[in-house]
């Protein structure tokens, strides 16, 4: 029987985004602050349609402003891993990354009581001793890659990529990748920056146009196979503004209308693995 799962997940990166890239003033401040006005409404969309939802949020996030956390964790969403500070693991040092993950889960643990199983790499660009790392301290799925749309694998440790010699892929291990996609993403498609290199990022975008790419994605899915995994994510500075909020309400109940099946990515996971077990025993 077909059964399309959709992850609706939220990156709650507050200020540590802004703080990881030098800007510090209080304009830059208070557009990660927007986020504890936006958290109450998006716990009480979901909360409307009986979704449950993940939330990647840093440690920074947490231990700055935890009363913008508790409102998710309190409703039972899943929180999940996103790094302390929103520092790309790839420009830190194995001994860095791994005190970046290590305080996060304390964080994690502190409010919600367990430590995270999944997690989320700021900006999607992993090292090459996150694989390692994730695994030695009890993670169990990666949402940073890219290698499928539809479909879960498991994570490669040891790639050696270089520019004169064909690629040599590493060994699989048991840390389950996620997969995402830019376009999948609400910042690009909306947010406004000006970077300190004088470089501009237009976002802005109109919200009919991307609500209708977002759609066609899961309906694309449902052609192409008949179980599938579709991981959409959000900020919640960014979505929160009314009119994407809008969208973002259209977006649910178009996936319900297309018999979309929500799932935290835990779970969704561990419907994967279970799936992928049962695919093994039948063809024993």
């Amino acid at each position: 029987m077909p059964r399309h799962i959709v992850c609706l997940t939220f990156d709650h990166d507050h200020l540590s985004g802004f703080i990881a890239r030098g800007q510090t003033s209080p304009t830059a401040i208070s557009r990660g602050e927007y986020d504890t006005v936006v958290i109450p409404r998006l716990v009480a969309l979901l909360d409307r349609y009986g979704i449950k939802g993940t939330f990647f949020t840093p440690g920074h996030t947490i231990d700055s402003t935890p009363e913008a956390v508790t409102p998710y964790v309190e409703a039972g969403h899943e929180l999940a891993h996103h790094g302390w500070t929103h520092r790309l693991p790839v420009s830190l040092s194995r001994e860095e990354e791994e005190e970046e993950i290590v305080r996060g889960n304390e964080s994690i643990k502190r409010i919600s009581g367990r430590i995270a199983r999944g997690y989320r790499s700021p900006a999607w660009d992993l090292s090459p001793h996150s694989i390692e790392l994730l695994l030695k301290h009890g993670i169990r799925y990666d949402s940073s890659m890219m290698g499928h749309d539809y479909d879960c694998y498991f994570a490669r440790q040891g790639d050696v990529a270089e520019l004169l010699k064909p690629f040599v892929r590493g060994r699989e291990t048991s840390l389950v990748e996620m997969p995402i996609s830019w376009s999948l993403d609400d910042y690009p498609h909306f947010e406004y920056m000006r970077q300190p290199n004088g470089s501009v990022q237009q976002g802005l975008m109109n919200a009919g146009g991307v609500l209708e790419n977002f759609v066609d994605d899961f309906t694309y899915m449902t052609k192409v196979t008949d179980l599938g995994i579709l991981t959409y994510t959000f900020h919640p500075h960014v979505i929160g503004r009314g009119h994407r909020m809008m969208m973002l309400e259209r977006l649910i109940q178009r996936l319900i209308e297309g018999g979309a099946v929500f799932m935290t990515m835990e779970d969704a996971m561990q419907e994967w693995l279970a799936a992928r077990q049962g695919g093994r025993k039948a063809a024993e």
